[in-house]
């Protein structure tokens, strides 16, 4: 087996805290919002690796596609003797990447992801399929916990799954500022984004006929309820999943059936939902080549190679540190 080792920087009272910060302040927004991050308890994760496999969702296979197809090319250009993964789950797709990068000699493996339990049997996994390698995780926020990450010798730093989408243009400035300014002049950066297209099909891809998106959308309102006391009531609120076209974004909400209350009594508050009200949960970013890797230069990541599927759907980009 490999060598293996996992630091943490995010246990359960921090959890708890943001927990509750964000809870506090997205019910008392106008309009009401709740982060997408919330999403991913255990049962969320199930149901996401449920919507993974749907018809509809093209994304994960387009980007699998892209990196089996393309694995070769991009660590012969990007040459890395580590690479780091962002929200990296089970590392499902990366194996393509380290199947490669590992014949040219890769040296450590770096997989962050909010969820410890995730991560060690992630980390198990990996040390076991590749035994020259040195996996090391680390549990933690990537908004937050970037600095914790290693540095020193030459990376490829990955960010896959479309997960940029979900930072609105500001946020996302702010992350991809962060994610350069970690970086050396020379490492590489690769990044998966989803592509504008029909809006008939993007709106199914988050709304798919068998109700698994829904599923997982109100199950943000359950993990309310059991970790903040909550009483959400899931049956009095509906999946919604829109295309805003000057945004050029997928907004996933969830839509109050009636007049009601809630009571989070963690927090001690009450919070009023008129019939019809609407309570974003996500925003997914589709891209346009132009924009985005003008986004990249402006944090002085030069865009080396733009891939597309063969049907084009999703893109995936590496740039370089200037």
């Amino acid at each position: 087996m490999g060598r293996t080792t996992v630091d943490v920087h995010l246990g359960m009272d921090d959890i708890d805290k943001a927990l509750r910060l964000d809870v506090a302040a997205g019910l008392t927004a106008v309009p009401k919002e709740l982060p997408p991050k919330w999403f991913y308890d255990e049962r969320g994760s199930e149901l996401f690796d449920e919507i993974t496999g749907l018809e509809e969702y093209y994304q994960t296979e387009a980007e699998r596609q892209i990196l089996l197809d393309n694995a070769s090319m991009l660590i012969a250009t990007a040459r890395p003797e580590t690479i780091i993964e962002l929200g990296s789950g089970t590392s499902d797709k990366t194996r393509a990447i380290l199947d490669a990068a590992v014949a040219a000699d890769l040296r450590r493996f770096v997989p962050l992801d909010v969820s410890e339990a995730y991560l060690r049997t992630s980390v198990e996994s990996l040390a076991e399929e590749y035994p020259s390698l040195l996996v090391h995780g680390v549990v933690g926020d990537f908004d937050h916990h970037l600095p914790y990450l290693p540095s020193g010798d030459r990376q490829l730093l990955m960010l896959l799954g479309g997960t940029i989408g979900n930072y609105r243009p500001a946020e996302r400035h702010v992350l991809l500022w962060a994610i350069a300014a970690r970086q050396q002049p020379g490492d590489h950066v690769l990044i998966g984004v989803d592509l504008v297209k029909d809006v008939a099909r993007l709106e199914r891809a988050y709304d798919d006929a068998s109700g698994v998106t829904a599923a997982f959308n109100k199950n943000v309102l359950q993990v309310v309820n059991r970790q903040l006391d909550a009483d959400f009531d899931l049956a009095r609120f509906d999946h919604v999943a829109r295309f805003d076209t000057e945004n050029e974004w997928i907004e996933m909400l969830l839509r109050s059936t009636a007049d009601q209350r809630v009571r989070i009594e963690a927090l001690e508050l009450d919070v009023a939902f008129a019939a019809g009200e609407l309570m974003r949960t996500e925003v997914s970013a589709k891209f346009r080549k132009e924009r985005f890797e003008r986004e990249l230069r402006a944090v002085d990541l030069e865009p080396v190679s733009w891939l597309t599927d063969r049907a084009g759907d999703f893109a995936v980009s590496l740039s370089v540190r200037r």
